[in-house]
């Protein structure tokens, strides 16, 4: 197991800059949420981008290894993502994934708000999409995934994410919410330093059912932190 930490890592001056001190005391108003949002974001970006090599590899080999905990259904089809930026590599785990008969997919942007997962397979060609994204055809079937692995900048122990600010996967996950429900499982995939004690959820943020981290499966039970 990489030498990563994994506590949850609390808020430093940025967080508290960002929060009155009566912020635990009642709801939030949006200003705040916002900034508290945008402070967490980039504590939790920086200690990832820290990460050294070594414990980057050895973090994908462990998503690979953690497969079996996530008790998936025999040829369900997997919504998974080909990192950007510095976020842990799910490649090698959606190789695995296909050998042991699971249907694959990939994020794809139609327009400026709106995400669809496509059918995808490892070795078939990727097109250079928005914000960095490796995107199947626009022929490839657009499919609705019964597991999504989520990337994220952030997570808590309650099932509260933080992506890069635009909305995508939660817009996407609620349309497949509203679609099929209850939707599909959402499992996020991060490194253990990712975790922030608390993130303030708003009423469009969809919460993860788990997070797979190089430490393991984290079930999360919507409990506040002890």
């Amino acid at each position: 197991m990489p030498d990563i930490p994994a506590n949850p890592m609390p808020a430093t001056a940025a967080f508290e800059a960002a929060a009155p001190a009566a912020a635990h005391s009642g709801p939030l108003d949006p200003t705040t949420v916002r900034r508290l949002k945008a402070a967490l974001r980039a504590e939790a970006l920086a200690r990832r981008a820290a990460l050294t090599p070594e414990a980057r590899r050895e973090a994908a080999t462990a998503l690979v290894a953690g497969i079996d905990a996530l008790d998936l259904r025999p040829g369900a089809r997997i919504a998974t993502f080909h990192p950007i930026r510095d976020e842990i590599d799910p490649r090698p785990m959606a190789m695995v994934l296909h050998d042991r008969g699971f249907r694959l997919a990939l994020p794809a942007l139609i327009d400026s708000a709106t995400m669809v997962f496509r059918a995808w397979a490892p070795g078939e060609a990727l097109l250079p999409g928005t914000f960095g994204l490796s995107e199947p055809s626009v022929a490839a079937d657009v499919v609705a995934p019964d597991v999504v692995l989520v990337p994220l900048a952030a997570f808590d122990r309650r099932g509260n994410r933080l992506g890069y600010g635009k909305g995508y996967y939660d817009r996407a996950l609620a349309r497949l919410d509203q679609a099929a429900p209850p939707g599909p499982r959402a499992i996020g995939l991060a490194f253990s330093v990712q975790e922030a004690v608390e993130i303030p959820a708003e009423s469009h943020d969809r919460p993860l059912d788990a997070v797979l981290t190089e430490a393991g499966l984290r079930r999360l039970d919507g409990t506040l932190p002890a």
